[in-house]
């Protein structure tokens, strides 16, 4: 295998309620040559490509093929796909670098929930024979597992919504939100979870560029190494799940070095406020780490891109030298099910 591999760009759409005037292609486009354009790279300069969507969200099988038009497939491309979240994506292109077939990547992926109802669309992420059939929605299943951490004594309701009011203050700097400043935490949705703990339904897109060793150092000043990347799931069934816990978070977390010296920033991809709760404890996140500085998911949360974005963030953060080593986390599944984190870090200054 080569050297090392680093996020050199990355750029995102402004996060919408609805895109219902776009197409997918539309959607990502601006994001794609936002991306390009940090790096001063064509399209044909890219060794590698990989997207991450859900075909569930589109309605159509596929539908990842039509949003090969915003990337230019034609000469043929190195192209592959993920039908999850785009850091896992990002998780392909990065292996793909090391092994030195490539060393350039452009990683992208997007999502529009607001055609349809997302809380019955991610019910189809179920065992299909015992849970999927109830129809058990995302947000009724998270209230599950608030319950469970305030029954345990892990947190209470105000816990809860001061998580949820530091994220969206933290929001008020980031021009890609959704939701920012002060949002009421309003009615109950699913007890004990009010509308402050949960994250907003909308569209958007994110893209970054890998790049390996000396490349890397080429087109970015100052790149965001990536020290370590792992990731892990839980048990599908969530009955055998003790959900106070993440046991997966934990074990990504140690497999990609996060335990080895102390990080000053962290992206926790945390839906749900009580979700937060139960990363800072896995991934051993004290007070020291300014967590979410971008508002998280609670301010803008675009399936199949919101797990990228936290990628995105924390490397941007050490391209313009507000943070030296980084922790991105990202989630897919029902309570936190599958996990994944990387480890940034930026040459010494």
């Amino acid at each position: 295998m080569t050297g090392e591999i680093a996020v050199v760009a990355f750029a995102q759409s402004d996060h919408r309620r609805t895109t219902e005037d776009l197409s997918e292609v539309e959607l990502l486009m601006p994001v794609l040559h936002e991306v390009l354009d940090r790096t001063g790279l064509r399209a044909a300069d890219i060794g590698f490509t990989c997207s991450g969507s859900c075909d569930y969200l589109a309605g159509r099988a596929f539908s990842f093929t039509l949003a090969l038009d915003g990337v230019g497939a034609w000469p043929p491309i190195s192209e592959s796909h993920v039908e999850t979240d785009g850091a896992w994506a990002l998780y392909e292109a990065w292996t793909e670098l090391l092994t030195g077939d490539a060393d350039t990547a452009l990683v992208y992926s997007y999502g529009k929930s607001s055609p349809g109802s997302l809380r019955d669309v991610l019910t189809r992420q179920l065992d299909p024979y015992y849970l999927a059939p109830l129809w058990p929605d995302s947000v009724a299943l998270a209230a599950l597992q608030a319950r469970a951490l305030i029954d345990a004594g892990d947190t209470d309701e105000r816990e809860l919504a001061a998580i949820g009011a530091r994220s969206r203050r933290a929001a008020t700097l980031n021009p890609h939100a959704q939701l920012r400043g002060q949002v009421p935490q309003g009615d109950y949705v699913v007890r004990p979870l009010r509308t402050g703990d949960c994250p907003p339904v909308g569209d958007g897109a994110a893209a970054v560029i890998l790049a390996a060793g000396e490349r890397a150092r080429e087109l970015c000043d100052r790149p965001a190494w990536i020290r370590g990347v792992d990731h892990r799931v839980e048990a599908h069934a969530l009955g055998v799940r003790d959900l106070t816990d993440s046991p997966s978070a934990r074990l990504a977390a140690e497999r990609a070095g996060a335990f080895e010296r102390p990080v000053d920033t962290a992206e926790l991809h945390a839906p749900f406020s009580a979700q937060e709760v139960v990363l800072r404890r896995a991934l051993r996140l004290d007070d020291s780490v300014r967590v979410n500085l971008s508002g998280g998911a609670l301010a803008a949360n675009p399936m199949m891109a919101a797990g990228l974005i936290r990628v995105g963030e924390a490397a941007a953060r050490i391209h313009r030298g507000e943070s030296d080593r980084a922790l991105a986390h990202a989630t897919s599944g029902p309570c936190l099910q599958q996990n994944l984190v990387a480890v940034l870090e930026g040459d010494p200054r």
